[in-house]
């Protein structure tokens, strides 16, 4: 599931993909099986054997070579004091000396403030996939960050295909990426509509082939995991340290998987659940009834504020309110340009970050009053950010569709989505429709999930999983999930009653405190500890545009996809 663009002046950082349904019923036919030993799987596990071997030959080129830092590209609007460095892998590790691509680093040394020991390099994934974290660098400069950036360097980068990293991935003409006005999915498309979706996804799938080439293949979880224990070889640390967020958790913990000798300490913040048999299509389905009920999270606060808003003294009046406003939009686009669609774009971040309920809140209201302004500021794409966002939804979709099977039949997609739209109207056929190119998609060979998890010959150092008990993108079971697959090493931080996606970096001081303690000290502080949850925001009032348009805290927030 990719998120709508984040402005360039907040900090951003945390995606989603995510969690638990039952292997049977609602969420279709069992998954695929293990294939049958086949001449074609056979040499299948040949490739994955010479890409492994490859990516050890490069890791080792890496340390050898280093990676020079210097000043990074001024269109990143990092500042002077993050520098930037690049690193060269292999397109293909089954040919390690083949074409190589470029990946994009950024960096901030330890302070050392107070005479803190540096510790090494703790570097960051936003998720995504699709995510770009070059900007992590710059949370060395919050009150929350210091006392770990007196002891790390902060390493960020833009993942292969990503921003400025190699050649940019695409799909289709930006300028066609957010057509706007757009209309929504809706909780019950009909067959024209949903024909006009499965030509849309054939088309977008085709677009990726005639643009990527052979080298779509090579955008794969198994590829960023090798890119991953390249960058860490190449800054020089035997072990990693890794920060992972929503989609970065899975990376980590494929990397962990593989790599155990060559792990030193890793945060898992809102974890994706990796059981192979829900990478990626049944995660997705899973994230329906997880967002339904952030939306009704969202309508309850909306409800409980009815004075300052207006849009109902019940979750149920507040939704009668959105789908006024809903109806008007598919009469009239307000401002010519935000449709149903921008207004489920806008409106699903409320599912997301309890930050935005002011804001969204406020717009609804002002649009209800006649005022269609902070509506359009909220939910209006912005052209200038079409280049980047189409970018990492194409490597977003990439990865997601060649990581695992995907149903190729229509039928399966149209049933299970039809069942989870009857409880979990809000987002069942967005979701769908986005990941539906999957079931097209042009690549042959699709790889098999990692079966993540503990080896008895290579015991993991402690891990730390942190996770929102009402998260919608990631849901609850997949942190346990994970716990469970790391063994008695890993600890999990429970922010109790609480659903915001990305738990780590300003939102509460108790998870804060507790994750700075591990990357200090290696203490979990036990199996499974709890945190209550941030406070819940306070209204705006409708005259603070200001207010409404802001509503993101000094923490990490979501990137672009």
């Amino acid at each position: 599931m990719r998120m709508p663009r984040v402005p360039a002046t907040v900090v951003p950082a945390a995606l989603a993909l995510a969690a638990s349904l039952p292997m049977t019923s609602a969420a279709g036919a069992a998954p695929p099986g293990p294939p049958r030993a086949t001449a074609a799987t056979a040499a299948t596990a040949a490739t994955e054997a010479a890409r492994a071997a490859g990516a050890g030959l490069a890791a080792r080129r890496a340390a050898r070579d280093g990676l020079e830092f210097g000043p990074c590209p001024v269109a990143e609007g990092l500042g002077p004091d993050v520098r930037c460095g690049t690193l060269r892998v292999p397109v293909d590790y089954a040919r390690p000396f083949g074409e190589q691509t470029e990946i994009l680093v950024s960096r901030v040394a330890a302070s050392g403030a107070g005479g803190v020991r540096r510790q090494g390099a703790l570097v960051y994934n936003p998720g995504g996939p699709g995510g770009n974290g070059l900007f992590f660098p710059l949370v060395a400069d919050l009150p929350e960050w210091r006392r770990i950036g007196a002891a790390y360097d902060l390493v960020g980068y833009a993942p292969r295909g990503v921003g400025r990293s190699g050649h940019p991935l695409s799909c289709q003409d930006p300028a066609q990426y957010a057509p706007a006005p757009a209309e929504a999915a809706g909780a019950r498309p009909d067959a024209a509509a949903k024909e006009q979706r499965i030509a849309a996804a054939r088309a977008y799938a085709r677009g990726c082939a005639e643009r990527a080439g052979a080298a779509l293949g090579s955008y794969t979880t198994l590829n960023n995991v090798r890119d991953l224990h390249v960058l860490r070889a190449a800054l020089g640390e035997s072990g990693l340290t890794f920060m992972g967020a929503s989609y970065g958790t899975y990376l980590g913990s494929v990397y962990a998987t593989l790599y155990p000798g060559h792990v030193r300490r890793m945060v898992f913040d809102s974890a994706v659940d990796p059981d192979p048999r829900k990478v990626w299509y049944r995660n997705n389905l899973a994230q329906a009834p997880g967002f339904e009920r952030r939306w009704a999270d969202f309508r309850a606060w909306a409800a409980r504020h009815h004075a300052a808003y207006g849009l109902g003294s019940t979750p149920e009046a507040v939704q009668a309110s959105y789908e006024r406003v809903r109806a008007a939009l598919a009469r009239e686009p307000a401002g010519g340009v935000v449709g149903t669609g921008q207004l489920h774009s806008a409106y699903l971040r409320a599912a997301y970050y309890d930050e935005v309920w002011p804001g969204r809140a406020a717009a609804l209201a002002a649009f209800l009053r006649g005022d269609p302004r902070p509506l359009v500021s909220l939910a209006a794409p912005d052209p200038a950010a079409a280049v980047e966002g189409e970018n990492a939804t194409a490597v977003y979709t990439a990865t997601l569709c060649n990581d695992a099977p995907w149903p190729a039949d229509w039928e399966t997609w149209d049933r299970d989505n039809t069942e989870l739209a009857r409880t979990a109207p809000f987002e069942t056929w967005a979701n769908a429709f986005l990941n539906l190119p999957c079931a097209f998609w042009p690549v042959r060979e699709r790889q098999r999930p990692v079966d993540v998890g503990l080896r008895p010959d290579a015991p993991l150092p402690h891990t730390l999983i942190v996770a929102a008990e009402r998260d919608g993108a990631t849901p609850y079971g997949g942190a346990l999930e994970l716990q469970r697959r790391l063994g008695p090493g890993a600890g999990l931080v429970t922010e109790q009653g609480a659903g915001t996606h990305g738990v780590v970096g300003g939102r509460n001081d108790c998870v804060d405190a507790h994750v700075e303690r591990y990357l200090l000290t290696g203490d979990t502080a036990g199996s499974r500890v709890t945190c209550a949850p941030h406070p819940e925001p306070a209204p705006v009032s409708l005259d603070d545009r200001a207010a409404i348009a802001r509503g993101h805290p000094r923490a990490l927030l979501p990137p672009v996809v």
